[in-house]
């Protein structure tokens, strides 16, 4: 049935108007959205505009702050060599290994794996790792200069546990080929590689090293990822060149020990110097230490006892008491002197040879070791050219080496001078000297009379002297020590094959706190060769041999034999006596 128009309207009309509504809402939501379009694009306009043209400053200094970072470009310690550029300091690269403990505290499950690969304990890795964390640290140390094989182990840990948070740089460690041949000379570094003894000390402005800087970007868990630009260049430390010889330090090393422990000695050292330049050719000590080890030995040990300890000379001062006599005229080389019956009252004071040696020339006086004989040559002189003579051979003054620790010695005035200290001064008591000291003074000998200062570092010219006694004093007394290793005189084991020796014994008690104590001696001979042109100077000390044998021409002597040869072999100085003999008969010294 089809409906009128007018009801057909009538239903249409309502319809409409729900339509005509809707369009109106629809047209309103478009245009809201739209504005809400427009407004959110221009926000997001005007805040890249705001971050990317006023902000730009603040939000790349925000970035750098978290990624971009300025690390070190280690660098290279100075190499300390032997005069034939043989290395007895070198510095190796080696890895240090850091972590973020923030991000290790909830690895538990790891630590134990990653102490063992440290080598450590578990506790004190734990204990660590949670103390930097409870301050709010974000990088540590777990172990600075490790050796290869802990490297790896922590790399496997890291890689087993996936670890995130730990790293390594490279850092460099500081190796003594030598060890303890050379660790009283050479010293030590401590962590941070500034020199703490020996000549790491001394040459530590030399020697030390100034890090390179390079900027990188690194993630979140301080990764590199990407090498921006190098800052700074590193600057590696300079190489020194001592005067030392390995080869002739490692033979009076070995020598030295085995004359220690023969002699049950509680030490002792000894100095081999080139008397033509003053070079230090062997500088050794007993007892002696690792440089290479952790810092467990005493105080002790690491004393350079050769600079550091001084002794009473004994006997071997003998020798410049009749220099400074024949340089004034007061004796000649054979001028008889009476030393019977043995003994020489010097006020209330006496002084005493080992036994009666009746007539003697001046001599003899050295060949025997006279004590008499030597005091009444003194005597013969001022107390004021005595006192002189020591100093213009540097006793009482510190040398020119400038090691750290280095004694002057003890020279009292002669001005305080009583007449029995006057005798003894001539024979080697109340005065100190060090094992340098004394090499020097006999290098003047050697020299024709001109002293010349003693160095560690190498020297490639001959430095200018002082002339102490003229070139006939000097041979006059040479002549006279020669008489020392003959048959007739203390220190018969000295002697060389092929070679013209001269030299003195010397042994002196040791002074306790209450005065000198009976039994305690201290060892001492000093030679040189080759006669005719010397060459080297060596002195050895012995300090408290324990053995029933305690003359330096016993203990002492013996260990100059040894080492001696070595030197002139290698250093190609013709013999001067074909014919000498080895001398191979021990006998009992007298009072050297």
């Amino acid at each position: 049935m089809i409906e009128p128009d007018h009801i057909k309207h009538a239903y249409q009309g309502p319809r409409e108007a729900e339509q005509q509504r809707l369009a109106r809402r629809f047209g309103q939501r478009r245009r809201l959205l739209g504005a809400a379009l427009v407004l959110a694009f221009l926000s997001v306009t005007t805040s890249a505009f705001y971050r990317q043209v006023v902000e730009t400053d603040f939000l790349q200094d925000e970035g750098a702050k978290r990624f971009l970072r300025d690390r070190q470009i280690p660098a290279r310690r100075g190499i300390i060599m032997d005069r034939n550029h043989q290395p007895l300091a070198i510095s190796t690269s080696v890895a240090t290994i850091w972590a973020d403990p923030q991000l290790l505290i909830d690895r538990s499950d790891a630590l134990e794996s990653l102490a063992r690969a440290l080598e450590e304990p578990t506790e004190e890795l734990t204990a660590k790792v949670q103390a930097y964390a409870a301050k709010g640290r974000r990088y540590m140390y777990l172990q600075r200069r490790v050796e290869p094989h802990r490297a790896r182990a922590v790399e496997d840990v890291v890689e087993t546990y996936r670890l995130n948070g730990i790293g390594m740089e490279t850092e460099y460690r500081r190796f003594y080929p030598g060890g303890e041949i050379f660790g009283q000379v050479v010293g030590f570094t401590n962590i941070d590689d500034q020199g703490q003894e020996g000549i790491e000390l001394v040459a530590n402005s030399q020697l030390k090293a100034k890090p390179g800087k390079r900027r990188v970007i690194q993630d979140g868990h301080r990764r590199i990822v990407e090498e921006v630009e190098q800052l700074q260049a590193p600057d590696h430390g300079e190489d020194i060149l001592l005067s030392i010889d390995q080869r002739l330090q490692f033979m009076a090393y070995r020598e030295l020990k085995r004359a220690v422990e023969e002699h049950k000695a509680v030490g002792g050292s000894a100095t081999l110097l080139d008397v033509t330049t003053g070079e230090i050719l062997a500088l050794v000590n007993q007892p002696s230490f690792n440089p290479n080890q952790p810092r467990k030995e005493s105080a002790e040990d690491r004393r350079n006892r050769a600079l550091t300890d001084v002794f009473e000379p004994g006997s071997t001062i003998k020798p410049f008491v009749v220099a400074a006599a024949l340089e004034r005229g007061v004796v000649r080389a054979h001028t008889p002197i009476s030393t019977s019956p043995g003994v020489l009252q010097v006020g209330r004071n006496r002084v005493r040879d080992y036994r009666n040696l009746g007539q003697l020339d001046t001599t003899s006086v050295i060949t025997k070791s006279s004590n008499v004989g030597v005091v009444k040559i003194a005597q013969q002189m001022d107390r004021a050219v005595l006192w002189q003579l020591y100093r213009q051979l540097g006793f009482g003054q510190i040398s020119a080496v400038g090691f750290p620790g280095e004694r002057t010695g003890y020279l009292p005035h002669f001005e305080s001078w009583s007449n029995f200290e006057h005798a003894t001064l001539a024979f080697g008591y109340g005065l100190n000297v060090t094992t340098l000291q004394l090499a020097q003074a006999y290098a003047t000998i050697a020299t024709e009379g001109i002293r010349r200062p003693a160095t560690l570092l190498r020297r490639d010219s001959i430095p200018p002297g002082e002339r102490v006694f003229t070139p006939e004093t000097a041979q006059a007394v040479r002549l006279m020590l020669e008489t020392v290793v003959s048959t007739d005189g203390t220190a018969r084991r000295a002697a060389i094959p092929g070679y013209r020796v001269a030299g003195k014994t010397g042994t002196a008690k040791k002074a306790g706190q209450g005065g000198y104590v009976d039994g305690k001696y201290q060892s001492v001979f000093v030679g040189m060769a080759p006669v005719t042109n010397p060459r080297f100077v060596m002195v050895v000390m012995i300090d408290e041999p324990g053995g029933k044998e305690y003359y330096g021409g016993a203990v002492a002597a013996p260990t100059f034999a040894r080492v001696m040869p070595a030197a002139l072999r290698l250093y190609n100085v013709a013999p001067d006596d074909p014919k000498h003999p080895l001398i191979l008969t021990s006998s009992t010294e007298g009072t050297p």
